[in-house]
């Protein structure tokens, strides 16, 4: 008779539900409360915001999720183990219910204790934030968020809510009205037309139909823990690479931060399917996995995110200023670092829009690569990130045509990403080409092209067209307050002093920092300032820079 093996360390399992040991428990004790609860007690429900942090010194707890049926179970929690995920660092809302099922006796940790215990304590920080983590993607893995999306493959709304919703690491049940015969019964349910897709079930009773990215983040409570009357000490507009390495910095120093994004974070680079010449990751990793674990890190140390609000201007007549949303909100700060990045040039096609999520993408993620399986597609674009969308693409495309408007890729393209292009035989490059005309109905169905050399146009059947050339600044409510070069970018160091104008843009006695704007105290990194080397390392190296600079800054008040 064999002996039942033990657990491993690199068990998920054991990792995402790991036993404390007595020492470990110890550690938790000073800020905690010693609680008896009882069989049946509810300790948080989902919704709740701020939910403590238990461990488990006897009784037995389920952890579940409600539903349109009842409730789903997520797992148990016995003796020495512990209660919570990702929404224990973050501050949002509680995605699940916790029972007792047997009586007994828990620790019982506030929040904002936990976030101390993890700031201060190695071992335990490690176990917690790791268990926590492995808990998100297992509710990602199994859809238990509470949310449910109906929608369709031609639907651009479709894919945006779906987008944000991942790329938000918020965990949902999709529901694909083409292929589901069971939906039907749903929308009958809660009376909603098929005209009215997509349609958002939120906690199981709000439904939201075709709902903007704003009302979805506000009925997921995504911002519920932000206060917006603080004066913080630091703004970060943006949550791409260059902003979400401010967030870290500045909080694990102690800045009290606030990270604002449009949309969802990682920015350009989290659109990207494989980055492979980023420092320490040999085997590559995807824009959308360095961004969760950024984020992640942000909201570790503390810092807090808002999703899904744009910034309409910046108020810059004093310090602190104040950053307008726009919803005419204002949140202040003593200092700001703008991370807006870049957005890809749009090719001028007059009937552009009309096809944009119905085949026109500005990304390549697994979520697209979805959309487009065994179909020719075409990638527009020279640079890294049209190279990577191409090669990722081609795994699974019948054919890539890459359509570039110089008539070389060297010019902007690293060597590794060229040599896997020119040998694969399933992608196929056209130099000096661009798209003059799209044609179809609800959704994209043929392409014509122009080469520019011959003058010759072609009309192709294809569907799918990825589009990752150029990028602009995102700098238009800046305008007014910091000087921007003839592009948009933001100029920044020395060349305030010295420009090309030869007219001086720093009016300070003191010499601008390095990564300073025109406006003393307001620093631009990554993609958006003039003069950045456009690569992710790059961003994250100006991100962590320029907390040095915000601390002189602060220190100048």
């Amino acid at each position: 008779m064999s002996a039942t093996p033990l657990p491993s360390a690199l068990d998920v399992r054991t990792q995402a539900f790991p036993v404390l040991t007595a020492a470990q428990i110890d550690r938790v004790r000073p800020g905690s409360k010693l609680r008896a609860v009882n069989k049946g007690e509810i300790l948080f429900e989902p919704g709740d915001i701020n939910i403590p942090f238990f461990v488990l010194l006897s009784g037995r707890m389920d952890i579940v999720q409600p539903d349109l049926n009842g409730e789903m179970p997520v797992t148990t929690h016995g003796p020495n183990q512990f209660t919570g995920e990702m929404t224990m660092i973050s501050g949002r809302r509680s995605l699940v219910r916790g029972r007792v099922t047997e009586p007994g006796e828990f620790l019982e940790l506030s929040a904002v204790s936990l976030r101390s215990l993890v700031a201060k304590d190695a071992e335990l920080s490690e176990i917690f934030m790791r268990a926590f983590i492995l808990r998100r993607l297992e509710l990602i893995r199994r859809g238990h968020g509470g949310v449910i999306l109906m929608g369709t493959h031609h639907s651009a709304s479709t894919l945006r809510l779906r987008e944000f919703l991942t790329r938000n690491e918020h965990p949902y049940t999709y529901v694909d009205l083409d292929t589901d015969k069971a939906s039907q019964e749903l929308l009958d349910r809660f009376e909603v037309s098929v005209e009215e897709i997509p349609v958002v079930i939120c906690d199981g009773r709000s439904v939201m139909r075709n709902p903007s990215i704003q009302k979805l983040a506000d009925c997921l409570g995504l911002n519920s823990a932000i206060d917006e009357s603080l004066v913080r000490d630091l703004i970060i507009v943006g949550a791409g690479p260059a902003g979400l390495a401010a967030a870290v910095y500045g909080a694990s120093e102690g800045l009290d931060v606030l990270v604002i994004e449009t949309d969802t974070p990682g920015g350009q680079a989290g659109s990207s399917s494989k980055i492979e010449n980023y420092l320490g990751f040999p085997t590559g990793l995807s824009g959308q996995e360095l961004a969760a674990r950024a984020i992640a890190q942000t909201e570790k140390f503390g810092a807090k995110m808002m999703v899904a609000h744009s910034v309409a201007r910046l108020d810059c007549a004093r310090r602190p200023y104040k950053v307008v949303l726009e919803n005419g909100n204002r949140v202040a700060a003593s200092a700001v670092v703008i991370a807006t990045g870049a957005q890809y040039n749009k090719p001028r096609i007059a009937n552009l829009e009309q096809f944009e999520g119905q085949g026109i993408y500005y990304g390549a993620t697994y979520m697209e690569s979805q959309l487009c399986e065994a179909e020719e597609i075409i990638v527009v674009g020279g640079g890294n990130s049209a190279g990577q969308a191409a090669t990722f693409l081609a795994q699974t495309a019948r054919k890539v045509h890459m359509l570039v408007r110089s008539g070389a890729l060297s010019d902007t393209m690293s060597r590794y990403l060229i040599q896997r292009i020119e040998e694969n035989p399933g992608i196929e490059l056209h130099y000096k080409t661009e798209i003059v005309g799209l044609e179809g109905g609800e959704h994209l169905e043929r392409v014509t092209w122009q080469d520019k050399t011959s003058g010759q146009t072609s009309i192709h059947e294809i569907r799918h067209v990825f589009v990752m050339a150029g990028a602009s600044p995102r700098t238009e409510w800046l305008k007014g307050c910091i000087a921007l070069d003839d592009k948009g970018f933001i100029i920044t160091g020395r060349d305030l002093v010295d420009n090309a104008a030869g007219t001086p843009l720093w009016t300070q006695p003191r010499l601008p920092q390095m990564l300073e704007t025109s406006l003393p105290g307001v620093f631009a990194v990554g993609d958006v300032r003039a003069g950045n080397v456009k690569r992710v390392a790059s961003a994250v190296g100006e991100g962590s820079i320029a907390i040095s600079h915000v601390h002189r800054a602060l220190a100048e008040l």
